[in-house]
């Protein structure tokens, strides 16, 4: 959690049933954190605090920066708290451009960085990852399983959860973050330190958007679930790579909108 809080206690009138009274109620923080190479700013991205190294690691990969994890030998911070830099530094002989890839606006926490210059280069990245296949009775197991490690959304309501499962069904890696894609990149990044390409079944908590497919196509896995849908751009590039997308995945049921089909029933 790089010593950070992901909620704080803020002050509340709280109305029920026609009367209020005052409580502490516990809120997730949003808060920017910078990402630099070689000096050169890169984004600004709003998430929330904790698991900062393996975002920025996670950042690295799926925008197409660097292509594989032994081309970053450190990621480093660059001062304390909340609004932390981190620096991203090369491994010796990697050469790296920064302002290819250098972006003008931060990323939010909606809709994260969605510019012409990421899509092209994890264009480049992405290729066709290895089929996914999974029971449609573990497939339905992942959400309730993914929601029982969700400790910070107990607490506030808000934050969404990224998590990757073998294809058993066991959990490798979980994630929270005001952010979904910004749980993604903290999950890719972590399991990125032992294991690379990374492979599973990645389950997301709200919709399935292009950037997520777009991520999980750089890294390696071939099957991308939600409790929503996901957009016609998420399908079209899942279609392209050959990639399965698993919508509407709630109690037994769910859909599926791309891929080959690895779902076995």
């Amino acid at each position: 959690m790089d010593g950070l809080e992901e909620t704080d206690g803020r002050p509340i009138v709280r109305h029920r049933a026609g009367a209020a009274d005052t409580a502490i109620d516990q809120v997730v923080v949003e808060a920017p954190m910078e990402i630099l190479l070689s000096g050169v700013p890169l984004a600004v991205i709003m998430r929330t605090p904790g698991s900062d190294e393996n975002l920025a690691r996670g950042f690295a990969l799926t925008e197409g920066i660097i292509l594989r994890p032994d081309e970053l030998a450190a990621v480093a911070r660059l001062g304390k708290g909340e609004d932390a830099r981190w620096e991203l530094i090369l491994s010796d002989g990697v050469s790296v451009d920064p302002e290819q890839f250098r972006r003008n606006l931060y990323a939010t926490s909606s809709c994260g960085i969605c510019g012409k210059a990421s899509i092209d280069a994890v264009r480049v990245a992405a290729k066709k990852p290895p089929a996914v296949d999974i029971s449609a009775e573990t497939l339905t197991s992942l959400p309730g399983m993914m929601r029982e490690e969700q400790a910070a959304f107990d607490e506030t309501g808000a934050l969404h959860a990224a998590a990757l499962f073998s294809p058993e069904g066991e959990l490798i890696s979980i994630a929270e973050d005001v952010g979904r894609h910004n749980a993604v990149d903290k999950v890719i990044g972590a399991v990125s330190r032992t294991s690379w390409p990374v492979t599973g079944a990645l389950m997301v908590s709200g919709r399935v958007s292009f950037e997520i497919v777009q991520k999980a196509a750089v890294a390696g896995i071939g099957l991308v679930a939600g409790v929503s849908a996901p957009s016609t751009l998420a399908i079209d590039l899942a279609q392209e790579l050959e990639m399965t997308v698993v919508g509407f995945l709630r109690g037994d049921g769910f859909n599926v909108y791309a891929g080959a089909i690895n779902v076995l029933a």
